[in-house]
Order: structure tokens, then C-alpha cells, then sequence
């Protein structure tokens, strides 16, 4: 886990910082942080579009510029031509219901989490699926 809150630091959201890390057989595999695309300004340099119209935590991820950490996770391992299917991914923050589609059908078998995140949509869909989701205890 501390390894995927260093991956965090490098994030340039002005709400949250999350990180992730997918790991298989002992082997990191992937990481991410939530920013904006490749080569496109970032909220550090642009402003928060979300603060701007004052759009709670949780809601209207449409309306941010950013990626979430475990998206660009996901993404990095297909650009890179790495298959994460049967890995573990290790995260900052308890996936949005957008991230949790995307592990479940990228084939993640497990899911570690240090802090919960508000999203009663994306529970129930942890819950119905067979990826295992647990709380992370301690270093």
C-alpha cells in the first residue's frame, strides 16, 4: 500500500489524490494516478471544472477532465500489451462505480482498498460479482 500512496502523490487532481497499483504474482504489473490525458492540461494548471459548478463528490464524473487512478491503470497495462486478468489491485480509495465496471470486466480478481468511497451503486456491484473486495489493515 505504500507504494500506491507514493503513486498517488503524483496526482494532479485539486479534490483527491488516489493511486493504484495492479500486482500479479509479486510483480507489479501497472500503475496509475487520477489526472487528465496524455498531453492535455490538468486541473493543477486549469482549475477544477467540478468545484467550478459545484458538483459533489461522487457525482457527474463525466464533468472532470481527469481519469480515475485505476483507469489509468487498466489503460497503462493495455498500452503496454500487459494482461492483468487474475490480478490484484491495490488502491487508495474504494473504486467508483465507473472503475468498477472496468476491473470486473478486465478480469481483476481481487481488490485491496485503504479508504471507503461513497458510491452505494458500485458496493452493490462488488457484491453481485466474484471479485474480492477487503479493506486494507495497517502496513
Amino acid at each position: 500500500m505504500e507504494i500506491t500512496r507514493l503513486v498517488a502523490s503524483r496526482s494532479t487532481c485539486l479534490r483527491r489524490h488516489v493511486g493504484a497499483v495492479i500486482v500479479k504474482d509479486k510483480k507489479i504489473l501497472a500503475t496509475g494516478y487520477n489526472g487528465a490525458p496524455s498531453g492535455l492540461p490538468h486541473c493543477l494548471d486549469v482549475g477544477c471544472q467540478r468545484d467550478k459548478f459545484g458538483i459533489p463528490s461522487g457525482e457527474r464524473h463525466e464533468l472532470c477532465r481527469g481519469l480515475h487512478a485505476e483507469q489509468n491503470a487498466i489503460v497503462q497495462a493495455a498500452y503496454h500489451g500487459v494482461s492483468i486478468r487474475g490480478a490484484t489491485l491495490y488502491c487508495t480509495n474504494l473504486p467508483c462505480i465507473i472503475c468498477t465496471k472496468m476491473i470486473i470486466n478486465a478480469g481483476i480478481k481481487r481488490v485491496i482498498y485503504e479508504q471507503g468511497y461513497a458510491d452505494p451503486l458500485g458496493r452493490q456491484m462488488w457484491e453481485e460479482s466474484k471479485v474480492v473486495v477487503k479493506k486494507f489493515e495497517g502496513d
